[in-house]
């Protein structure tokens, strides 16, 4: 009689199965974890560009996990950036970066990066960006004043650093400086007609003096020695003339192993018996007005863009994951709602850090 009751009381005992553990939230754009991560490929994409400008954040597009095993997951962004006034080879840290205004044209890059997260370390795998210049329409829209970028092989902007680099190399007694690549060139038509161009130079083994008498063999200090800087001019043709030369050498910087000076701008372009302070320039500019990100982060190994078959097909584009917040948010509405509540905001795309173009 007791083995009976035991039994009945047995089997009226609540049966509790084991609950599997939920998986965790994914994670939002604005997310710690993502901007981490977000800062990791920036830092990544500027180390490995060898031309134009550093690239700042703007805005974390979308992001996306996928879990690999114990401590170990592969990361999908998408990020938009903005162009900033330093140039790759300027030890200026990107924190200390000004991102360059709308009016002055500004460059958008767009980068899709796959990275790795493991035991805790974030490691970039592939990248894959390019960059633009904003629509003239856009800026003249805002600005009717403003200048706008002109190509880099226009032939006023050629002849403005011909004359400045040659002016500075005339001045100076230091060492004789080539041209390494032109960034930017603006031209201004109204009232006054001015030429305005950047461009990163690098000293030779030879002073300014010593250059006058053969320049041909002036070389280009090698990586122990090797001293970058940047130079600004601006040219004015009309009504009167005018040329206004600032070059400033940043000093011997040590390499990164992964990433010799040598095969930065310039650099890697084959010496031609040439004078390059002629103002010539890489034929990858001929006809464009800023430098792509493409021509250094276009790994053939790497289909990270968003419309590749890498990123997850459940990984949804910005504009559908708006899309489906606007749903969800017209969907909250109906929902009687304490006073003040306030929907939360789609996990992506994220906040704009400085401005939309």
């Amino acid at each position: 009689m007791k083995a009976l009751v035991a039994f009945i009381l047995l089997v009226q005992l609540p049966i509790h199965k084991a609950v599997p553990a939920a998986p965790p939230a994914p994670l939002g754009c604005d997310d710690p974890e993502s901007e981490a991560a977000a800062e990791v490929a920036v830092s990544y994409i500027n180390g490995h560009s060898h031309h134009g400008y550093k690239f700042a954040l703007n805005r974390i597009e979308n992001i996306r996990v996928l879990p690999q095993g114990l401590n170990n997951d592969i990361i999908f962004l998408e990020l938009d950036l903005l162009e900033t006034m330093c140039h790759i080879l300027s030890p200026t840290p990107l924190a200390n970066c000004t991102v360059r205004s709308f009016t002055e044209h500004a460059v958008e890059g767009d980068c899709d990066v796959k990275l790795q997260k493991l035991d805790g370390k974030l490691s970039v795998l592939t990248s894959k960006c390019h960059s633009h210049a904003d629509s003239s329409e856009d800026v003249l829209r805002l600005c009717p004043d403003c200048p706008l970028l002109a190509s880099l092989n226009n032939t006023e902007v050629l002849t403005t650093v011909t004359a400045a680099l040659n002016d500075h190399n005339s001045k100076t007694a230091e060492a004789y400086l080539r041209l390494l690549e032109i960034g930017r060139a603006k031209i201004q038509y109204y009232p006054v007609h001015i030429v305005s161009v950047e461009f990163a130079v690098a000293a030779t083994n030879c002073t300014a003096e010593e250059a006058k008498d053969n320049v041909e063999a002036c070389q280009l200090l090698p990586d122990d020695q090797s001293n970058f800087g940047f130079c600004t001019a601006t040219m004015l043709t009309h009504p009167s003339k005018d040329l206004g030369v600032d070059c400033q050498l940043y000093g011997h910087q040590v390499p990164t192993p992964d990433i010799p000076f040598l095969s930065r701008p310039g650099v890697t372009y084959t010496q031609t018996s040439q004078d390059t302070s002629a103002g010539l320039v890489p034929s990858v500019v001929q006809g464009f007005t800023n430098h792509n990100l493409r021509l250094s982060h276009n790994n053939p190994d790497s289909r990270s863009e968003s419309s590749s078959s890498e990123f997850p097909i459940s990984m949804l584009s910005v504009k559908s994951v708006a899309k489906r917040a606007v749903a969800e948010v017209a969907q909250h509405d109906k929902v009687p709602r304490p006073v003040g509540f306030v929907p939360p905001p789609p996990p992506c795309p994220g906040k704009i850090r400085h401005f939309k173009i």
